[in-house]
């Protein structure tokens, strides 16, 4: 066990250290039923500037992880049964994740499964709230993924982890720079 903890130990720390300022990124829970990792950063705006910035989701989500290959064919629709979307070339779409529940500038909740979780039998949780802070907005997204898969979710969680916290990130950059 000591041999363990003085290998996992640093690569833990090393990977806190990487992180910019602010921003906690995690794995909270993987079983053979679901994850759920989650994500928080300090950003230095309003609630309801982060909520709005959120919702340009075509200026910050990161082309690579489109289906289209162009994050401007994005949209977000932040009421109950919008679609967080995507337009692909000769008319066709993708719908991401559907709007459960919108609360401008303080939750905005999603549901659906991201990418290739879109064809498992799963289905995930989407929440991003927007608290006041002393020096802007604590912003967390928390994305529960839970269902039936061969094998179960632990060997999942560790690849669908590093994607989403890229994209919290960008978020963040964009909320902070308008650039991602």
């Amino acid at each position: 066990m000591k041999s363990l903890r003085r290998r996992v130990v640093p690569v833990l720390l090393a990977a806190l250290a990487a992180l910019p300022a602010g921003l906690r990124a995690e794995v909270v829970d993987a079983g053979d039923n679901g994850f759920t990792v989650r994500y928080v950063a300090t950003v230095p705006v309003a609630p309801g500037r982060a909520y709005a910035a959120l919702t340009e989701v075509g200026k910050w989500w990161d082309p690579e992880h489109t289906w289209s290959g162009d994050a401007a064919n994005l949209l977000l629709e932040a009421k109950p049964q919008g679609c967080f979307c995507e337009r692909l070339p000769g008319g066709g779409g993708v719908r991401h994740l559907t709007v459960v529940y919108a609360a401008p500038g303080k939750m905005l909740r999603l549901e659906g499964g991201l990418g290739p979780l879109q064809g498992m039998g799963v289905t995930g949780i989407m929440t991003w709230t927007f608290k006041p802070a002393e020096k802007g907005t604590s912003v967390e997204m928390q994305y529960v993924v839970g269902g039936y898969r061969p094998g179960g979710f632990k060997e999942l969680a560790p690849g669908v982890e590093p994607v989403l916290s890229s994209q919290f990130d960008r978020f963040r950059r964009y909320v902070e720079t308008r650039k991602p």
